[in-house]
């Protein structure tokens, strides 16, 4: 007989804390993942650690990690973010389902990027975050590469002579990290912990991480989109900074996530993140309240939306 001891309730999403409130991410390697109660447990050869699975935006998991049904089925109900990521958290394989459980926001934003002129206009609106002060609201699609390409150059340029560390060029292969520069391992690991955090606020609110503005033909093309808005004032300094510093024999990788993870201890980069989304795809501040609410509707062409759960075959008109 199935024993009636449950564990703890399921928690409702609107008890559960906001994105906003939430820690940014957690990587974890060579460990087992379990549950006990409302929180989660991370065990390995050092002890073992209790983690609150509703205050976690992402858990990054790395190479021989074991997770149990119970833990998934806490991180399910909590709404945290998981993306399995390769050796040192370099590559991205899979990820897991979001807080947000209605559809109105990614419908907004297929929208936005299915028509020509409000997919340039939220492009331009991205490159307006980059340039604050300077009017872009006429330039094209090349015309704003050509200038954010010349700002990247710079600020690397820039960087590489206030840490003294040389730059060639960002040159890397996903499957040889360590053939890599230092500055490029420290890149690619710093990177990947912005996209694990973008990735979860986006999925958390409902979004299509695919369907980029800028960049297109991938199913993180959004998650690029919005991680570029961050790169030059978060991640590309600490990895300039981690090569001026690193020893022989340091663990680049390590180093980044730490160093990234303390960047973004604040939980600032997330109200950030989720201000600009709603920025950028015209939210208004009392959408993104209801963000946690469990609502399922069927689509009408006569109606905006129309009860779900409900025989309408004595109904029609």
């Amino acid at each position: 007989m199935r024993s009636k001891n449950f564990g703890a309730r399921k928690t409702e999403l609107q008890e559960l804390p906001k994105i906003v409130d939430r820690v940014t991410f957690i990587y974890i390697e060579h460990a087992k993942i379990n549950r006990q109660d409302s929180a989660i447990t991370v065990s390995d050869k050092r002890g073992l650690v209790k983690i609150p699975a509703a205050l976690l935006s992402v858990l990054l998991l790395g190479p021989g990690t074991e997770i149990s049904h119970r833990a998934i089925e806490l991180i399910g109900d909590t709404g945290t973010s998981l993306v399995w990521v390769g050796e040192r958290g370099v590559r991205h394989y899979a990820h897991g389902r979001s807080l947000s459980r209605s559809s109105r926001f990614v419908v907004q934003q297929a929208k936005l990027v299915s028509n020509s002129r409000s997919r340039l206009a939220v492009s331009r609106k991205m490159y307006q975050l980059r340039f604050p002060g300077e009017d872009v609201s006429k330039l094209t699609m090349q015309q704003l590469r050509g200038r954010e390409g010349a700002r990247v150059r710079n600020v690397y340029r820039q960087l590489s002579h206030d840490y003294h560390v040389p730059w060639t060029g960002r040159v890397y292969d996903p499957d040889n990290f360590e053939g890599g520069s230092i500055i490029n391992q420290a890149l690619s690991a710093s990177h990947v912990c912005l996209y694990g955090l973008v990735h979860s606020i986006i999925v958390a609110l409902g979004l299509s991480p695919g369907l980029g503005f800028v960049h297109t033909g991938h199913d993180l093309s959004f998650v690029y989109d919005i991680a570029d808005l961050y790169k030059t004032k978060t991640t590309v300094p600490i990895s300039f900074q981690i090569t001026a510093e690193a020893q022989e024999g340091d663990d680049i990788g390590t180093m980044a996530r730490q160093r990234v993870r303390d960047a973004f201890v604040s939980g600032d980069i997330i109200k950030a993140i989720v201000h600009d989304l709603k920025f950028l795809l015209e939210f208004s501040d009392q959408e993104e309240e209801q963000v946690a609410i469990d609502t399922i509707s069927l689509w009408d062409d006569k109606a905006d939306h129309v009860k779900f759960g409900i025989n309408y075959s004595e109904r029609i008109d």
